[in-house]
C-alpha cells in the first residue's frame, strides 16, 4: 500500500514576471495544478508560453477566483493595492492560501486577506531570476526567506521544499532590513563589479573581466568564510596614500564612482579596526585623506 503524497493544490499566479513565472513553473512540476496566470506584456506573454504551457492567461480576478492557493507575484509597489482589489471584488475566500514572493513584505501587506478568512504566507527566493528556464536549476537548495502564522509556518516551509529551495524564518518586523541586507549585498555588487569593470577599461585594460574575476571569486570565498578577518588591500594596510591616490584617479574617471569608494572606505576603516587590522592612528590618517573625522574609530 502506497502512502498518499501531499494534497495537490489549485494554483493561480498573477504575475508572469521573472519570479512568478518560475515559481508557477515549479509548483508545476512539483505537482500542482497551475489553474491561470497573468501576462500584460508581450514579454511576460511569452515567459509564460515558454515556463507554463498550456496554462491560460486570465485577469487577476479570474486567476485567484476559487483556486486554492494565489501567488501574487508583482512588484512591491503594486503589491498592497492588488491584495485590497481582489479581496474587494470577492476573489479571495475564506480558506484560501494567499502568497508573495516579495522580499520587503512579510505577512502584514495580506491582511485585508486574512481579515476575509484567507491565509497568508510570505516565500522569498534569495536568488536572482532570469525569468527562464535556467532558473528553475538554481532553485534547488535555493533559501527562501519565509513569513507566516505560526499555524501554517509548515505549510509554506512545505511548499518551498517542495520547489527544491530551503525555508529560512524571518520574522515579521525584521523583514525590511533582512531584504536591505540582501539588496545591499546582491545589487550592489553587481554595481561594483560593473564599474570595477569600467574603470578597467578606461585604465586600457583589454578584457576586464578575465583580469577580475578570479579575484572577484576568491574575495566572495575568503569573506563567507572568514569575514573581516579576509579584508586586503590598502584600507586593511592603513595606507593611506595609496587610498588617496586612487580618490585622485576615480574621481577624474567618475565623480560618481568616486563618491561610492570614499563611502566604502570608510566602512571598510571603521571594519578594519573593530577586526584589529589597523590601530587607531592608522583609521586617522585614512579618514583624513576620505573626507572623515578621526574620531569615528
Amino acid at each position: 500500500m502506497t502512502t498518499p503524497g501531499p494534497p495537490r493544490l489549485a494554483v493561480g499566479v498573477v504575475g508572469a514576471g521573472r519570479v512568478g513565472a518560475v515559481l508557477g513553473a515549479a509548483l508545476r512540476r512539483a505537482g500542482h495544478h497551475i489553474h491561470g496566470v497573468t501576462a500584460v506584456s508581450d514579454l511576460s506573454r511569452l515567459r509564460a508560453e515558454a515556463l507554463l504551457p498550456g496554462v491560460p492567461v486570465r485577469t487577476p480576478t479570474e486567476v485567484a477566483d476559487g483556486v486554492d492557493l494565489v501567488l501574487l507575484a508583482v512588484p512591491d509597489d503594486v503589491l498592497p493595492g492588488l491584495v485590497a482589489g481582489l479581496v474587494e471584488v470577492g476573489a479571495v475566500h475564506a480558506g484560501q492560501f494567499v502568497a508573495h514572493p516579495s522580499g520587503r513584505f512579510g505577512i502584514d501587506v495580506l491582511a485585508p486577506a486574512a481579515a476575509v478568512g484567507a491565509l497568508p504566507l510570505a516565500i522569498h527566493p534569495v536568488m536572482t531570476f532570469t525569468g527562464t528556464s535556467v532558473d528553475l536549476a538554481r532553485l534547488e537548495d535555493c533559501p527562501f526567506g519565509v513569513t507566516a502564522p505560526d499555524a501554517i509556518r509548515p505549510v509554506a516551509e512545505a511548499l518551498v521544499v517542495e520547489m527544491g529551495g530551503e525555508p529560512v524564518w524571518v520574522p515579521e518586523d525584521a523583514r525590511p532590513l533582512y531584504h536591505a541586507a540582501l539588496a545591499f549585498s546582491a545589487n550592489y555588487l553587481m554595481t561594483l563589479v560593473t564599474t570595477s569593470l569600467e574603470l578597467l577599461a578606461d585604465a586600457g585594460v583589454h578584457d576586464p573581466r578575465r583580469l577580475v574575476g578570479p579575484l572577484l571569486g576568491a574575495s566572495l570565498d575568503n569573506a563567507l568564510r572568514s569575514g573581516d578577518a579576509a579584508l586586503t588591500g590598502p584600507v586593511a594596510r592603513g595606507d593611506a596614500q595609496t587610498v588617496a591616490l586612487h580618490l585622485e584617479r576615480i574621481s577624474a574617471a567618475s565623480p560618481l564612482a568616486a563618491d561610492a569608494y570614499r563611502a566604502l572606505a570608510r566602512l571598510t576603516t571603521d571594519r578594519a579596526v573593530a577586526a584589529g587590522l589597523i590601530d587607531v592612528g592608522a583609521a586617522a590618517g585614512l579618514l583624513h585623506v576620505l573626507g572623515g573625522e578621526g574620531e569615528r574609530t
